[in-house]
């Protein structure tokens, strides 16, 4: 009998489709229609313009064909003149891979950097399919514990450096992160960088979510850094900015050596990202700064609203940490766990949220809400359902 590769067979199923069978527990009406705060899906479609111009580009028969394996050349010139631009520094068009999607960076990059029996650290809660892709090559993640506070729920470097063996390779972190919002200071990132470099292991920061982040300061000092190439890697998608989540367009930036082993890696599992994906990605950056500014702002009102519906924590329902399209949310039953509260409230309230658990260790007593296909009447409703 056929026998499924082991680390296939121990890593759990993706835990989202277990959750949407709840829904057809709820029962919505008109009055109060299903809230869905699950998955981390942007609610409006691609800007026009540029769902026009991919209509056209379809016609052009090279678009059909394979391109470079890192991508085309002026979507990796232009993506490094913006990282240039957005961080102070000096990145280079050959510091820079395009993938097939924000998973496909991470997924690359972990590759690149361990195999089995190595361990990465991953804070927790974490994003489900980080672990599950380190379980499948027999990579261990280290639970590096977040704990709540004025900031959010925020690792300690002090913390992670008590985790640090002989078979680490990496730390993970993610900004604005997945599941909670929090978003990281540039001096937490400079502690953690100069862990990973004291101990000569890499950083991997995933920034999915930095265009929703408030104009300014640059995000971190990463990048100024002259050293930076030797085990910084920088993790990018397109997908959630420009609502482009099924044309699998992303991006990973990192020094030779790692990307010389990105290259191969690419080769062999894609070949090459969409060629139109690349395309509607580097519309993107060229054409739609205003239009990206504006799906910003529409995130950052719903952030004031998320603090306006939980400032008198609504049914005992506590607002730990939110930003970019996360909230995280600490639930008031001590004696029920997440996955119980989670289904009750799609049953009874037509709220749909995740269980905190799903995101990892110790996480029984939060939920997770996604908003970004909730506009601020629904956050408001959110408040108002959990009163009652």
């Amino acid at each position: 009998m056929v026998q499924i590769n082991p680390n296939i067979a121990a890593t759990a199923e993706p835990p989202i489709p277990e959750a949407m069978a709840w829904l057809s527990e709820a029962r919505p009406t008109p009055e109060r229609p299903l809230l869905n705060l699950a998955q981390a899906v942007p609610s409006y479609p691609p800007d026009e313009s540029l769902m026009q111009a991919m209509a056209q580009a379809a016609l052009n028969p090279e678009t059909a064909f394979y391109t470079p394996i890192l991508g085309i050349q002026p979507l990796r010139d232009r993506l490094a003149q913006t990282l240039s631009r957005d961080y102070g520094a000096a990145v280079d068009s050959a510091d820079v891979a395009i993938t097939a999607g924000g998973n496909h960076a991470f997924c690359m990059a972990v590759l690149a950097l361990a195999g089995p029996g190595d361990e990465i650290i991953v804070p927790q809660p974490c994003y489900f399919n980080h672990e599950m892709w380190c379980r499948m090559q027999g990579i261990r993640t280290v639970p590096l514990p977040c704990r709540p506070g004025p900031s959010g729920m925020l690792p300690d470097p002090q913390d992670a450096e008590r985790l640090i063996g002989a078979k680490t390779r990496a730390i993970l972190l993610v900004t604005p992160n997945n599941p909670t919002g929090t978003i990281y200071s540039p001096d937490l990132l400079d502690a953690f960088h100069e862990l990973a470099l004291r101990h000569g292991i890499a950083l991997l920061v995933d920034e999915t979510y930095r265009d929703f982040l408030d104009d300014g300061a640059p995000p971190h000092r990463l990048f100024q850094l002259p050293d930076w190439r030797e085990g910084f890697v920088h993790l990018y998608s397109f997908s959630k900015v420009y609502s482009l989540t099924g044309y699998r367009v992303g991006a990973l930036t990192a020094g030779p050596t790692i990307m010389g082993a990105i290259g191969k890696i690419a080769d062999t599992v894609t070949i090459c990202p969409s060629h139109i994906g690349q395309l509607a990605a580097l519309y993107g950056l060229d054409r739609l700064d205003q239009w990206k500014r504006a799906r910003r702002d529409e995130m950052s009102a719903r952030v004031v609203a998320l603090d306006a519906a939980f400032a008198d924590d609504p049914g005992g329902y506590r607002l730990i940490s939110r930003g970019a399209f996360f909230a995280y949310l600490e639930h008031p039953h001590a004696d029920k766990g997440a996955a119980e509260v989670a289904r009750a409230l799609v049953r009874e309230k037509s709220i749909f949220v995740l269980p905190g658990p799903i995101f990892g260790e110790g996480q029984e007593r939060f939920l997770r809400a996604a908003f970004a296909n909730v506009d601020e009447a629904g956050i408001a409703a959110l408040g108002a359902r959990l009163h009652l």
